[in-house]
């Protein structure tokens, strides 16, 4: 076996000292570390070591006691680096999250024209289902109009078709060059119920959000198995609940900008 002592505690897809958002490897194949362009050793180095099957072991040469551990084929316990990719996962998820309610929000119609309510429109197009926006030319002549020109004459049928199988509930209308579509005046109870729907999409995001906090403290107690320092556990679990509270508090705020649009006559 190959030992390469360094600063850090394993192979990453970048220098984690230079790049926060470098990923941990577990196990890499020589390939990959040819693929990648990683620079584990020099280029001489590695060729022998995958030539002579040698296996090539990355530790972090500065913790105390760690060569040992190695040489007595001991696991090295974990360090904040891996602490940070459970935090990076989670945040992952629950930035996943706030761009699907974004997307959600967005297909409610509130009374004023917006092109995104047409975000989820797709028409058939030689055979292909696309974006309306792929076909089509979408606009706001006014606050109360969206206009829709499709770039091919042969697209209006399909266009209007997809628009009145939609639950946008607009009826399409055209002069042969334009589709309009014109925004009718909601009613308090419309307006109510269309708030509800919001606040269960905002709700929806929520969950989600907490589930990506539970998965991240859960991996963290489980490594505590595998040798992580229950103090580095508990600082992690404490750095993902805070980027938890400030998913949850851009979800609330993202819902009160939609309720206010919803609500504003």
């Amino acid at each position: 076996v190959m030992l390469k002592g360094t600063r850090v505690d394993g192979i990453y897809t970048a220098d984690p000292e230079k790049d926060p958002s470098a990923t941990k490897f577990d196990k890499i194949s020589y390939d990959e570390i040819y693929n990648r362009g990683l620079k584990v050793m020099d280029l001489t180095a590695t060729t022998l070591c995958k030539e002579n099957n040698l296996p090539i072991i990355v530790f972090d040469m500065d913790t105390v006691g760690n060569l040992k551990k190695v040489m007595m084929g001991e696991k090295i316990p974990s360090t904040m680096n891996d602490v940070k990719t459970y935090i990076r996962e989670a945040e992952d998820k629950m930035n996943l999250s706030v761009a699907f309610l974004d997307e959600a929000l967005a297909s409610i119609r509130a009374g004023k024209a917006n092109p995104r309510i047409l975000d989820q429109i797709r028409v058939e197009y030689y055979g292909s289902m696309v974006s309306l926006s792929n076909v089509a030319t979408i606009s706001t002549p006014d606050a109360k109009t969206i206009t829709i020109q499709p770039w091919e004459k042969p697209m209006f049928k399909e266009i209007e078709k997809a628009l009145q199988n939609s639950e946008i509930g607009i009826t399409p209308e055209n002069n042969g060059e334009v589709i309009f579509l014109r925004m009718p005046p909601l009613t308090e109870e419309r307006r109510k119920s269309l708030v509800k729907q919001a606040k269960q999409e905002a709700e929806n995001a929520k969950v989600s959000v907490r589930n990506a906090r539970r998965d991240a403290i859960d991996g963290l107690k489980k490594a505590i198995k595998d040798g992580m320092p229950e103090d580095v556990e508990k600082d992690g679990e404490n750095e993902v609940q805070k980027v938890h509270d400030r998913y949850i508090k851009k979800i609330d705020e993202i819902f009160a900008a939609k309720e206010k649009e919803i609500l504003t006559v």
